[in-house]
């Protein structure tokens, strides 16, 4: 079966693409396309510094990054990777360019820089703007400010991606209406990243969003279980938005520790998705302390035990010894059913996105699976799509959402990025006790009408490139979209000086 290549929208591969593990991995998956610059860091705009600090453990280093700006990130793609990938402009790195460390809401003229930053990243091929409002800087950028950045979004054709404040599921209604805030008083399109709640949840927020005239989509992979940096969840943003140094001067000054053992360690159990059993509920996916590897695949709760110490302390010890560059698979309160999922994901308004990380000796299957178990799960085993809705789930809304050009269909004309299917033996191999297995019943795939995959193994060819997004969908170097852009960051800056936004 011949379907258009899939599109990966949201994907931490931002350095990590260049790895050709990482493209067998995707490509078996019959990923031809990934959207990076999620959760609001990322390299560009920028020397790529506090992405390589702080998101060490999530995007992995650029190997050829120097510093520059949207179209130097994409350009950094063009011919030296398999497959393609497009880009957004992440909001906390602007903040971080624009207000450094500071937990203040961002200055008349610190907040004008910042637009005119988000600007020439849409001028420069950007798809939207991404936030990572649980993440620092992120968390720290009020309503106000994050209105002030998706007006150029708006005026470009962008769309706005969030990773929403609060944490998701029994949260998530908060994250919702602060997404919808900043819809309505934008006009800008909206994207809920990484969608996960029970089904009644997400199906009554996104129909309500629809209802109220917003103009919004969602991805979500299908599994239960997340994935992300331990230090979001287990120590304080005012910490660590401080330079990595300073944290660890802190993880290893005994008052300072006792302090985040008395009176920070016991809110954990109110993080939505975590609770009482935390330390049951993390597991060890990346650790870049080698003296700690042995504890890579064991809960924080097991390898505390372990090493003869309690969760909290163990917690603190590896972040410490692993300048904070650790990520964990984060088990929820209640597992959801295959049936669930695919309710969840046979919403019309749902995109494929794996949030897929591919740092660590034992992540999450997600970055190994997503694609291809869309497919076993949805369409073989619950039934819950039919083939052309598959392809529209993973392919062609994402096509249409962010613009990239004439890719999502298979017409004449159009770029070849191919996928061919054996719908009997698709599936996912991948799992949370072996997650490095590749995807099965995909073996042949084409980017812009070249082999990259045959017979399930990469053939070295590097057709992929950065897609710059351009008028209505097109695949232009972004300049029709510079000025539009610019000069809604110019209109704004007036009124925004004048109420301090």
């Amino acid at each position: 079966m011949l379907l258009p290549g899939f599109v990966d929208a949201h994907a931490h591969a931002d350095g990590r693409l260049f790895d050709a593990s990482v493209q067998l991995a995707l490509l078996r998956q019959g990923v031809t396309t990934v959207i990076g610059g999620q959760d609001g860091v990322s390299y560009a705009p920028g020397d790529g510094a506090y992405a390589s600090e702080y998101f060490a453990a999530i995007n992995g280093p650029h190997p050829a990054w120097r510093g520059g700006g949207i179209r130097d990130l994409l350009a950094s793609y063009d011919g030296a990777t398999a497959l393609n990938a497009g880009v957004l402009v992440p909001a906390g790195t602007v903040r971080h360019v624009a207000c450094g460390r500071s937990t203040d809401a961002a200055s008349p003229a610190e907040l004008g820089r910042m637009r005119a930053l988000v600007a020439d990243g849409l001028a420069d091929g950007a798809l939207g703007l991404s936030t990572g409002l649980d993440y620092v800087p992120g968390i720290f950028a009020g309503t106000d400010e994050l209105v002030a950045l998706a007006e150029p979004v708006a005026a470009a054709g962008g769309v706005y991606v969030s990773h929403m404040r609060g944490g998701y599921e029994a949260n998530s209604a908060a994250g919702i209406a602060e997404v919808a805030e900043i819809a309505r008083r934008t006009g800008v399109p909206v994207h809920v990243s990484h969608f996960h709640a029970e089904p009644p949840i997400v199906h009554d927020l996104l129909d309500g969003l629809a209802a109220s005239g917003v103009d919004a989509t969602f991805d979500a992979y299908p599994y239960t279980r997340g994935c992300s940096i331990l230090a979001m969840p287990i120590l304080p943003a005012s910490l660590t938005v401080r330079p990595v140094d300073e944290v660890l001067g802190a993880l290893r000054d005994p008052a300072e520790r006792q302090r985040l053992l008395d009176d920070w360690f016991p809110s954990i159990v109110d993080y939505p998705s975590l609770g009482p059993d935390w330390p049951g509920m993390l597991t060890l996916a990346h650790v870049a302390s080698p003296e700690h590897a042995w504890a890579l695949g064991r809960t924080l709760g097991d390898a505390a035990r372990a090493a003869g110490t309690d969760p909290a302390s163990f917690a603190l010890d590896v972040l410490a010894a692993s300048r904070l560059e650790v990520n964990v698979v984060m088990a929820v309160r209640h597992e959801r059913s295959p049936a669930e999922l695919a309710s969840i994901l046979a919403h019309p308004r749902a995109i494929g996105g794996s949030d897929g990380i591919f740092v660590g000796g034992h992540p999450h299957p997600r970055a190994r699976g997503t694609f291809a178990r869309y497919l076993r799960l949805l369409v073989l085993q619950e039934q819950a799509l039919d083939w052309p809705d598959a392809a529209a789930l993973v392919s062609t809304r994402a096509a249409d959402r962010f613009g990239l050009g004439l890719r999502g269909r298979i017409r004449a004309g159009w770029t070849a990025d191919l996928v061919l299917v054996d719908p009997d033996r698709v599936r996912d191999r991948a799992t949370y006790d072996e997650p490095l297995a590749l995807a099965e019943g995909i073996e042949d795939v084409l980017v812009a009408g070249v082999p990259v995959l045959a017979g399930g193994a990469l053939t070295g060819a590097t057709p992929g490139r950065g897609i710059r997004r351009g008028t209505r969908g097109s695949t232009t170097d972004g300049r029709p979209a510079r000025s539009a852009a610019r000069a809604a960051a110019d209109r704004s800056a007036a009124r925004s000086t004048s109420t301090g936004a």
